[in-house]
């Protein structure tokens, strides 16, 4: 009966969740052309050759294509199985002796790919420009069937097995590529920033910043029968445990040392003392989940690493969404920066037209996460 329960939880939250999402598509999709304006049309021509030509039905659109570089593509056991992924590598890197590059991980939302992540954020571009390395996480339909991240599993250890998962597609491309693990950003949208977020949390040795664009804060859900009400922003958030040092990833002499001297001390404290930069992105008016959520993390990771907010600031670009900016600053230095994006729905903020769960109006939301991102990395050594 329990399973019973659970299944029909999950239906529901699936059901209502994407409902949503729908009437977001449908509202960016370009209007069609009506069947009744087609047959005036061909009617008021004479020639039927002529007529043939006008009912004709144009090719497809091609899907955008991503920018110049390699996509290569592989697979990553872990605690939930295996994930597929895909590497950006920037064309014609000529690596020094010894370099590493940074690496940042883009997780999809629900009902996209790792590949429309791309296409519509274009960050390969400015992975090219920039010199670093993009991995792309593929969500398996057999785990979840609309492809989201199981963010809000955590009562039946799901989401934790996703977010070792994750973390270890990070190491499997590191041990292949240049990657410079002590520069790693994570980075998500909608059910990829729930994830991202919760995996800066339970890791947070690991990443130099964290990307939370329209996600759901950390530790408001625990099953599919909770995460709804989290994604409307009614839920507390706190910070989760973290995990066993060796699920974790963090296997090393000198962590585990840290680990024992502080066995004392919760685990959830443990985990604020390190957590990484945050980035929050999130529009007032989405309808998907709502803008409770990105002032929720924003507050609660600026009160982990003691930091106070700034005074709001205003920030608008050309004809560009307005957005209201809030830095959290601690011992002088900006360690939370809350970015509310006025008029933005469910959608990346920037991103490229005509595609779902994109608003090319907003800012760009790929330009500043690279700024955010690129800060943390300032100054780091590489870790060989």
């Amino acid at each position: 009966m329990a399973r019973s329960t659970s299944l029909f939880s999950l239906s529901a939250l699936t059901r209502a969740y994407h409902r949503n999402l729908k009437v977001l598509a449908r509202a960016t999709r370009p209007p069609r052309a009506r069947p009744a304006a087609k047959k005036a049309l061909v009617k008021a021509v004479a020639k039927p050759r002529l007529a043939a030509a006008v009912v004709r039905k144009r090719p497809a659109p091609r899907k955008p294509a991503l920018a110049r570089g390699e996509w290569v593509g592989g697979l990553a056991p872990g605690p939930a199985g295996a994930r597929r992924y895909h590497l950006f590598v920037p064309p014609g890197l000529a690596l020094r002796p010894g370099e590493k590059l940074p690496l940042v991980v883009m997780l999809h939302g629900c009902g996209q790919t790792g590949r429309d992540l791309a296409v519509s954020t274009r960050m390969n571009r400015l992975a090219a420009r920039e010199r670093f390395l993009v991995l792309y996480p593929e969500q398996e339909r057999v785990a979840n069937a609309h492809g989201c991240w199981n963010w809000f599993e955590r009562r039946s250890g799901k989401a934790d097995a996703e977010a070792a998962t994750l973390l270890a597609a990070v190491d499997k491309v590191a041990l292949r590529y240049p990657v410079d693990l002590g520069r790693v950003a994570v980075a998500g949208l909608s059910a990829g920033a729930s994830m991202a977020v919760l995996m800066a949390a339970l890791y947070p040795s690991r990443f130099c910043a964290v990307v939370m664009h329209s996600g759901v804060a950390p530790g408001t859900a625990e099953s599919s029968g909770t995460a709804l009400v989290a994604m409307q922003g009614r839920r507390e958030a706190f910070l989760p445990d973290l995990p066993p040092v060796d699920a974790a990833g963090e296997g090393a002499s000198a962590t585990r040392a840290v680990v024992a001297a502080t066995a004392s001390a919760s685990r959830t404290e443990q985990a604020a003392r390190h957590l990484p930069p945050l980035l929050v992105v999130h529009g007032d008016a989405d309808g998907v989940v709502s803008l409770r959520n990105a002032t929720a993390a924003a507050a609660l990771w600026a009160d982990a690493l003691g930091a106070r907010p700034g005074p709001v600031r205003t920030l608008q670009r050309g004809q560009r969404y307005a957005m209201r900016v809030t830095d959290f600053k601690a011992r002088g230095r900006t360690v939370v920066t809350l970015r509310e994006v006025h008029g933005l729905a469910h959608a990346w903020s920037g991103g490229a037209a005509s595609l779902p769960y994109s608003d090319p109006d907003g800012p760009d939301a790929s330009a500043l996460v690279w700024a955010f991102v690129a800060r943390q990395f300032q100054g780091r050594k590489a870790v060989v």
